[in-house]
C-alpha cells in the first residue's frame, strides 16, 4: 500500500538568505534537522523525503525550498508537487507574512494571496486554484515592506523559528494538525 504523500514547500530567496522573506526557507531547514533529513539539491531546489509516523498513519513528506526567486517560485513547487502529492490539498506552503506579528504563525487553506507575490506565482501555476495550506509565519512590519522583507532575521525570531525554538514547535503541530485532518476526512 502507498502511503499518502503530502509536499511542505518553503518559500524565499536563496539569494536573501537568512532575511524575513527568506523565513520560509529557515522553517524547512530547521524541519529537516528535526527529523534528521539532508536536503539534497536538484534543477528545482533543495528537498528531502522521508516517511514519518502521524498518529495511527505512516505518510511520506517531501520537504522542499525552490531555487526560484520568491515571485517566480510557483512552476517549481508545482512540478514538485506533481511528481509526489499530486493533490493541491496535500500541499502546504510556508511563507513570510507582513500581516501578523512576529513570531507567530498563521494557518491558513485557500482564499486570495493576500499580496503575496510567491503565493500568487503558486496559484498561478495550479492554474488558478488556491486550495492548498498556507502557514504564514509573521513578520510583522516596519517601514518601506521592500526594504524590510529584505532585512535578517533578528537572534530572536532565528533562535523562535530554530531547531530548539517555540516556532519549531508550533509549524510540526500545525503540519501534523493538517495531515491528521486530511487522512482522517478520507
Amino acid at each position: 500500500m502507498v502511503s499518502p504523500h503530502f509536499l511542505v514547500a518553503g518559500l524565499g530567496n536563496i539569494t536573501h538568505s537568512m532575511t524575513r522573506h527568506s523565513i520560509g526557507h529557515y522553517i524547512i531547514d530547521t524541519l529537516a534537522n528535526r527529523l534528521g533529513l539532508r536536503l539534497s539539491s536538484d534543477r528545482t531546489g533543495y528537498s528531502a523525503k522521508t516517511d514519518v509516523q502521524i498518529g495511527e498513519h505512516i505518510v511520506t513528506l517531501t520537504l522542499l525550498k525552490p531555487k526560484a526567486l520568491m515571485n517566480i517560485s510557483g512552476r517549481p513547487v508545482v512540478q514538485v508537487l506533481r511528481n509526489t502529492a499530486v493533490n493541491p490539498a496535500n500541499l502546504m506552503v510556508v511563507h513570510d507574512s507582513l500581516e501578523h506579528k512576529p513570531c507567530t504563525l498563521s494557518p491558513k487553506f485557500g482564499g486570495s494571496a493576500n499580496g503575496h507575490n510567491g503565493v500568487r506565482s503558486v496559484i498561478a501555476a495550479l492554474g488558478g486554484d488556491p486550495d492548498f495550506h498556507r502557514l504564514r509565519a509573521g513578520i510583522g512590519r516596519d517601514g518601506d515592506p521592500a526594504s524590510y522583507v529584505l532585512g535578517p532575521l533578528s537572534s530572536q525570531e532565528r533562535q523562535f523559528w530554530g531547531s530548539s525554538g517555540t516556532g519549531s514547535d508550533l509549524v510540526w503541530r500545525e503540519l501534523t494538525r493538517i495531515i491528521e485532518k486530511s487522512l482522517n476526512s478520507r
